[in-house]
């Protein structure tokens, strides 16, 4: 039998080793080994590898950023519909309220425990997405992460 894996608010942090350790330490090597090109050698020639190094970090940012922004929405959606099917028809009324970061920071709590999570962030206990997860005392594990 396959070892389950659990998750907690500490070991909830993703590692994707293609970014991690892959791209973003190599073309970080890169932009830095270029700026040494410059500074041993200056030319045009040398100052158009560091921009495009440069270049070549933003692109890889940009690509990350866009992936995140897209889960987040993903994550939200699914959020929303979670909480119109659990909620008191007083309580999903107000779901609008709800910060997309407190969506994410709920998205890890059970079924049972998320009406009374929503209660308190519609008063303001719990402000922020790590806040949420803090409170998250029944962690629903999420492991399909961008």
């Amino acid at each position: 039998m396959a070892e389950q894996r659990t998750q907690n608010f500490a070991s909830h942090a993703a590692i994707h080793p293609i970014w991690h350790y892959g791209a973003f330490p190599i073309l970080a090597i890169n932009f830095f080994n270029e700026l040494r090109h410059v500074y041993q050698a200056p030319s045009t020639h040398t100052a158009w590898g560091a921009i495009f190094a440069f270049g070549l970090l933003l692109w890889l940012f940009a690509a990350r950023t866009q992936t995140l922004v897209v889960q987040n929405r993903v994550i939200r959606l699914e959020m929303r519909l979670r909480l119109r099917d659990l909620l008191s028809p007083e309580l999903a009324k107000r779901i609008p309220e709800i910060t997309t970061g407190q969506l994410i920071g709920l998205r890890f709590a059970s079924d049972a425990e998320l009406p009374a999570l929503v209660e308190r962030c519609l008063k303001g206990e719990l402000p922020n997405g790590k806040a949420c997860k803090q409170a998250v005392t029944n962690w629903q594990a999420d492991f399909l992460r961008a």
